[in-house]
């Protein structure tokens, strides 16, 4: 007989699969039970509800990915120790790690999911603090990144590189675009970000 917390990660994992192939929507009991090959009454023993079965796959999924990004962002800065000290990355170093990030050169139905999930967090606030927690994983990561590539003000622009690769798997999702294109997102940050200028809100026009 599996273990329960082996039953538990296999419901998990079979919702990650599910949302992947045919989003939110497509979450029920009878499809979990039967992608995770385990009794209906395993799921509802396990999860009384649909928000706590979404809510633990995106918490297993943010594991999952801060322990990866954690690690990543340590390489970034063994990558340039005391022996290399006036070394930084280069952007083909840079784009590697960033591909890492993006899932590689395909999507599927586990890179696919955590998009599910963040929209649903959209919808039900329950899930942001989980959402949050994993876009600080990606923000560390971004942190180190900047900084080995010496783009100034790293911290304050971390949120900004997670976003523009974020669009660019969101584009690469809807049409198919090369993974070759994190390249540019990174270049538009090492090339086109200017030393940090002092602004004021009220200089920002949105328009009549």
């Amino acid at each position: 007989m599996p273990h329960a917390s082996d039953t538990r990660q296999r419901i998990i994992d079979a919702v990650l699969r599910i949302i992947g192939q045919d989003g939110i929507a497509a979450v029920t009991n009878r499809r979990i039970a039967k992608e995770a090959g385990v009794s209906l009454g395993s799921v509802t023993y396990h999860f009384a509800t649909q928000h706590e079965l979404l809510r633990e796959s995106l918490l297993h999924f943010v594991a999952e990915e801060t322990r990866h990004f954690t690690a990543l962002a340590d390489e970034c800065s063994d990558e340039c120790s005391d022996e290399c000290a006036d070394e930084r990355f280069d952007i083909g170093q840079a784009a590697e790690v960033v591909a890492q990030v993006a899932g590689g050169n395909a999507f599927d139905s586990r890179h696919i999911a955590p998009f599910e999930l963040y929209v649903q967090a959209g919808r039900d606030e329950r899930l942001r603090a989980a959402a949050a927690e994993c876009f600080a994983a990606y923000d560390l990561l971004a942190t180190r990144i900047l900084t080995q590539l010496g783009v100034p003000d790293p911290e304050r622009l971390a949120g900004a590189a997670v976003a523009l690769v974020f669009g660019q798997q969101l584009r690469r999702l809807a049409t198919g675009a090369p993974a070759e294109d994190l390249v540019e997102t990174l270049l538009v940050l090492t090339r086109l970000t200017p030393a940090r200028t002092p602004w004021k809100e009220e200089d920002i026009s949105f328009g009549a």
